[in-house]
């Protein structure tokens, strides 16, 4: 992962999301669901919109091994822990948040502290940087914590029929892209993104792209292919 002077870290594994037609790779995660938890009534929430609610907070990340899977066997899994309150709002065992982009299932939930779990499952941590916050939380000080490493950002589904201000994201991501520059243009604020190659195809001017989960426009791009330049740049 390339680093750039005056980035912050976490900004360096920016999940790069690319919501296009073809693009549909299922990243939903296989955990199991507690009878412990309470449950909502289910709403007609389907898909999200790339407009960011809240940030919210990873309590926890865990590899286990006797996971409950898919199939009602038990083997090595993963599952995530998030704080969070608007998207609390509503929510019910099954439902779908948005995690930095990454539609992931609720398998438990408790509204008297207001977290969610999720899981976790090995093409998710592939391809976005949710694993990343097993990691990156500790600052210089061994026995301190960043806050703001542990942010995530969060999203309800949105009703399909209704007002959408973003675009729609499917929460089905792609890869990791990396953050190469940034440069201030007056009153905006420009990142410049490198992309795998085998992507660029989907990514065009004026184009949209979710990023961490946010609804982007496309502004430049450029794709030489194999051992080329790869890249695109959003503003802000």
């Amino acid at each position: 992962m390339m680093k750039h002077p005056g980035i912050p870290t976490h900004l360096l594994s920016t999940a790069i999301a690319a919501i296009v037609a073809l693009a549909t790779r299922n990243s939903q995660a296989f955990a199991p669901i507690s009878p412990s938890f309470v449950a909502k009534p289910h709403s007609k929430l389907n898909m999200f919109t790339g407009i960011v609610e809240e940030m919210g907070k990873v309590v926890s990340l865990e590899t286990k091994d006797d996971m409950l899977l898919w199939d009602g066997s038990r083997g090595k899994g993963t599952e995530m822990v998030v704080q969070g309150d608007v998207v609390m709002d509503g929510a019910y065992l099954g439902c779908s948040i948005s995690v930095n982009g990454v539609c992931l299932t609720a398998t438990e939930l408790d509204f008297d502290n207001n977290i969610f779990k999720v899981g976790l499952a090995p093409e998710t941590l592939r391809k976005t940087n949710l694993g990343n916050y097993a990691t990156n939380a500790k600052s210089s000080d061994a026995d301190a914590v960043d806050e703001t490493k542990l942010l995530v950002n969060l999203e309800r589904a949105s009703e399909i029929g209704g007002r959408n201000s973003g675009h729609f994201v499917q929460g089905h991501v792609d890869n990791v892209g990396t953050i190469i520059d940034r440069w201030i243009d007056d009153n905006s604020l420009f990142f410049k993104i490198s992309f795998p190659h085998e992507y660029m195809r989907y990514i065009v001017p004026k184009g949209f792209v979710a990023i961490d989960g946010t609804s982007l426009t496309v502004c430049d791009v450029r794709s030489d292919g194999p051992g080329g330049e790869n890249w695109f740049n959003f503003m802000l």
